[in-house]
């Protein structure tokens, strides 16, 4: 065990044990002060943000890894990601050492302590990166069985090549958004009923997708494509990912390509990206996978994660959030390392904080399913709340929220929350 990743690590900071921001996981994000002051780039413990561009101008960044490189002053977390895993890893251990309760530098140190400890109420966040790429993967079995057998039949739900190759598309990385930020809902072409001609409306069958993504870090050469086995080297860490679905535009638009306006309008990430290596104790053997995979696909080491997941959904009219999901990242089919391999496998280069989906995470129980599609079941038997109303599918008002953490002896690490609203169609 990496000594950052030891469950007995304690901060000198005080952390709740269900916080999910413990000294073993110090994620990364950017943040500014309310009131519009300078963004800077911070990492969290407990309830405070450390900022590390105060930190980097302190000089305790003096390892050789990140000496000079000034990372930290920028407002996005992209340079910093570029370095590598030996940079990533070399910040950790200092990060770790400051905050730890044996450690004196800065417990001490009244006026540094001051400058770069900030209550976490006191701030908002920010997107992380600059994310110049999105693809959104279908890697989780359980939700295409759900989706095949609603518009197919159990017998023909996967698609012939669903087991030979993580399915994705590319999406829209123009409108990803941090979490906080409300939606209005979108308007596009829906077809009433069969037989009909399409309208032009407002989509009366919204939905969220529960999903978690990972953002590379160091890239590649175009035409050099990333073996699987080394998959990990390029991933800098994991966000929450809500991907709001329109699925009455979505149905009469897909064929022949796939989802269009259907999500290109909104993709909501969580504002801390935890790393790899703080999610390294809950790295866990994914499903067995049957017909085996191609060779480019193949991998020995473990590179799933056992990570839980819910959602809550609360109405203008609730008094407070109800949880609808609770599923698990460990439910995916095919994983991180075989979704990079596979998009770079034809030579595809990919860059400092392209974004990565792993599509809508459903386990196998009803109670599992990560979207309103799912858990409706089309609609045909809606969800039923305290307060006696009921939802198919998302109404004006209604916010969603998703969490994650992952449980250690003692301790989370954690993801924070994605959350954002739906407002009216413009």
């Amino acid at each position: 065990m990496h000594p950052t990743n030891d469950p007995n690590l304690n901060s000198f900071i005080d952390v709740d044990p269900e916080s999910h921001f413990p000294i073993q996981n110090l994620p990364y994000g950017v943040c500014r002060p309310k009131g519009g002051a300078q963004p800077f780039i911070c990492t969290a413990i407990g309830e405070y943000v450390l900022n590390l561009a105060e930190l980097e101008s302190a000089g305790v960044f003096d390892g050789p890894e990140l000496d000079g490189k000034q990372v930290f002053q920028d407002l996005t977390l992209n340079n910093f990601m570029a370095l590598g895993r030996a940079a990533w890893s070399e910040a950790r251990g200092v990060i770790s050492s400051l905050l730890d309760a044996e450690e004196p530098a800065l417990r001490d140190n009244d006026s540094l302590r001051n400058a770069v400890l900030v209550p976490r109420k006191d701030v908002e966040m920010m997107l992380p990166v600059d994310i110049g790429d999105y693809t959104d993967f279908y890697s989780s079995e359980q939700h295409a069985f759900n989706v095949g057998s609603m518009f197919r039949d159990p017998d023909n739900a996967l698609n012939p090549n669903w087991k030979h190759l993580p399915v994705g598309y590319h999406g829209r990385a123009s409108s990803i958004v941090v979490s906080g930020t409300d939606l209005h809902r979108p308007r596009g072409q829906i077809l009433p009923g069969e037989g009909e001609d399409p309208v032009f409306s407002e989509s009366r069958l919204l939905d969220f997708e529960l999903e978690v993504g990972f953002l590379t870090g160091t890239g590649n050469p175009l035409g050099q494509p990333i073996p699987v086995e080394k998959a990990r080297d390029h991933i800098f860490g994991l966000v929450l990912v809500n991907d709001w679905s329109a699925r009455d535009i979505q149905k009469w638009e897909y064929v022949p390509l796939g989802p269009f306006l259907a999500k290109n309008w909104a993709t909501s990430i969580s504002p801390w990206i935890v790393t790899l290596d703080a999610l390294e104790p809950f790295r866990i053997p994914g499903p067995e996978q049957s017909p085996e995979p191609l060779p480019y696909l193949e991998i020995d080491e473990d590179c799933a994660y056992d990570i839980n997941l819910e959602v809550f959904l609360q109405g203008e009219k609730m008094n407070q959030p109800e949880k609808i999901s609770t599923s698990n990242y460990r439910h995916l089919y095919w994983n991180m390392c075989q979704q990079l391999a596979h998009q770079t496998v034809t030579g595809c280069n990919v860059q400092p904080g392209d974004l990565y989906a792993s599509g809508t995470i459903s386990g196998p129980e009803p109670e599992n399913y990560g979207s309103m599609l799912e858990l409706s079941w089309k609609g045909e038997k809606p969800l039923e709340f305290k307060n006696g109303e009921t939802r198919a599918f998302l109404e004006d008002g209604d916010r969603i929220t998703m969490t994650g953490y992952a449980e250690g002896e003692g301790y989370r690490v954690g993801f924070g929350e994605v959350e954002g609203k739906i407002l009216p169609a413009r």
